[in-house]
């Protein structure tokens, strides 16, 4: 079996692509850039833009064997939030899926078994108004907003039934891992904040607003349902939220983070870390020089990440927030039943950004 994993080198993509090896499986990364993996005799690179027809059928028509398809690429606009609900980026990512799809199904030899497609907790609406059900659940009727997970939705079931692959659509809560450059990843957020904050003399308190409790899924237990989906009968043709299994509340969690990165926990400081961290790209820069780090800049390093974390640290907020809860029973009855904690889960991915010298030590 050979696995293409589309967007390999972001928060799920990467998490795949380790998964899939480490299941013994050929993958096909396909990004921009390499995903940020050990090397490995089965992992091939390909970068091909996805908004290019022609491209893609030049550069995807010519693979052999591609069973199975794994969907997390993403466009998203600078700053992030505003482009949610604009229709050229809801066209530009439908456009994305279906030149991947077509190039594969048209390859003179296609082997197309599955595909899994990412959405997200979008899908209920909670980034447009508060949830209609807590917890929110897959069976419910589709939230009517402008959304381009529909569309690619539409478009791959329509696809299945006429080449004859199976689809599986996961809907993760936020994401935790490992990647960089990603469009929404807090967790080299939290580093290059708390880093700044030791280098400047500040205290390292929470930078957010309102309390609120929330959920968060770990990048590897999304691909380990992955690994589950592509061989699970009890996965096709359906939808299935994802978390961690716990819930967390960001000052809580605070201390836990301020002991992995080695810096003092204080009291809270509201920042807008979308201004604060690119005001001081040359105090990054020097850390980067002086500690030793791997030479990326702040947005090689944050992507959008940092309007991301805002939003997710209710920045500016004082009114209280919604509750935005997923369900993951449905998941559990089909058969998976991954967990872990993510206060652990925090810790793991910022000792593994630190191990590999993104953060300093």
């Amino acid at each position: 079996m050979t696995v293409l994993v589309a967007g390999a080198s972001g928060v799920i993509g990467q998490a795949a692509a380790e998964r899939f090896l480490a299941d013994g499986l050929d993958v096909v990364a396909l990004s921009r850039r390499p995903p940020d993996v050990e090397p490995h005799p089965r992992l091939r690179h390909v970068a091909v833009d996805l908004t290019d027809a022609a491209a893609c059928r030049d550069a995807l028509g010519r693979l052999e064997g591609v069973t199975h398809v794994v969907y997390a690429a993403l466009f998203e606009k600078p700053g992030l939030v505003a482009g949610w609900l604009e229709e050229d980026q809801m066209q530009t990512n439908l456009a994305m899926l279906t030149n991947l799809v077509e190039a594969l199904v048209r390859a003179p030899r296609p082997a197309l078994r599955h595909v899994s497609l990412m959405q997200g907790a979008k899908a209920y609406g909670g980034h447009v108004h508060p949830p209609r059900r807590i917890p929110s659940r897959e069976r419910e009727p589709r939230d009517p907003h402008p959304n381009f997970y529909w569309l690619q939705e539409d478009y791959l079931r329509e696809a299945a039934g006429r080449h004859g692959f199976e689809i599986t659509v996961f809907r993760p809560q936020m994401l935790i891992g490992g990647a960089t450059g990603s469009a929404m990843n807090v967790v080299p957020v939290i580093g290059v904040y708390a880093a700044l904050c030791a280098r400047l003399g500040l205290p390292f308190g929470f930078p957010g607003g309102r309390s609120y409790v929330w959920e968060a899924v770990d990048a590897r237990i999304v691909a380990a349902a992955l690994s589950w989906a592509r061989t699970s009968p009890a996965a096709w043709g359906e939808t299935f939220n994802l978390t961690n299994g716990d819930v967390f509340e960001w000052r809580d969690l605070w201390p836990a983070i301020a002991a992995e990165l080695g810096v003092e926990p204080a009291a809270d400081t509201p920042r807008a870390l979308a201004d604060f961290i690119p005001r001081h790209e040359h105090v990054w820069a020097e850390i980067v020089r002086t500690r030793g780090l791997r030479p990326l800049s702040l947005a090689e390093l944050l992507g959008q990440s940092h309007h991301y974390a805002d939003r997710c640290f209710a920045y500016g907020r004082d009114d209280p927030m919604p509750p935005k809860f997923l369900s993951t029973v449905k998941v559990r009855q089909a058969g998976f039943h991954d967990c872990v904690s993510t206060e652990d889960s925090i810790r793991h991915w910022l000792a593994h950004l630190r191990e590999r010298h993104i953060l300093p030590l």
